[in-house]
């Protein structure tokens, strides 16, 4: 197969487009693409009773909003890094606040998987290989890494294990990675 070598750095500034100021949207309204926002990762979670104290005590995350939908007999929790007490009380707007705020992670529980022992979930890490990882900027890799340790979470590579020295990845309770990373030391 010979070398193989990724893009040059000036072959991925071509390939990426500049998005145009403002576009017809079905020939009518206009749509700014500048108003669009990464607002989700989705991860489905086998039971919410070990995955919310893991986002929310180990992690540090706030819970934003959670939403029932017992017609399909599934709930959404949606986590992030806010101030708890600017989560609005009154719940359309907590949840419309919710929706609108940056780099969530909505944790998706089926009702019912708590209780299955065979139930899990493909973390992408595994063959057939896919999703990777979510990442977490700390300020310091080796102190959150020393928190971690001590409660107990499992690691699937420390910050100076392997060639790549200073971050670290961690497991949720259901096996999904997440890197521990300092944007200074990357």
């Amino acid at each position: 197969m010979g070398d193989v070598t990724g893009l040059s750095n000036a072959e991925a500034d071509e390939l990426c487009k500049k998005p145009e100021a403002a576009t017809k949207a079905n020939g009518t309204n206009t749509l700014s693409l500048q108003d669009f926002l990464f607002q989700q990762t989705m991860y489905r979670i086998k039971d919410p009773r070990r995955s919310l104290p893991f986002y929310t005590g180990v992690l540090g995350m706030t819970l934003l909003v959670k939403l029932d939908f017992p017609e399909a007999k599934f709930s959404l929790y949606f986590m992030g890094y806010e101030n708890a007490a600017d989560v609005p009380k009154d719940p359309k707007e907590r949840r419309s606040w919710a929706m609108s705020r940056k780099a969530t992670v909505e944790l998706t529980h089926n009702w019912g998987t708590e209780s299955d022992p065979d139930q899990s979930y493909h973390t992408g890490n595994s063959d057939p290989r896919g999703f990777g990882h979510i990442g977490l900027m700390v300020p310091d890799v080796y102190a959150a890494c020393q928190r971690f340790q001590e409660l107990g979470v499992e690691f699937v590579k420390k910050p100076d294990d392997g060639r790549m020295k200073g971050l670290a990845f961690i497991k949720d309770p259901d096996g999904y990675w997440i890197e521990i990373f300092n944007a200074h030391s990357v």
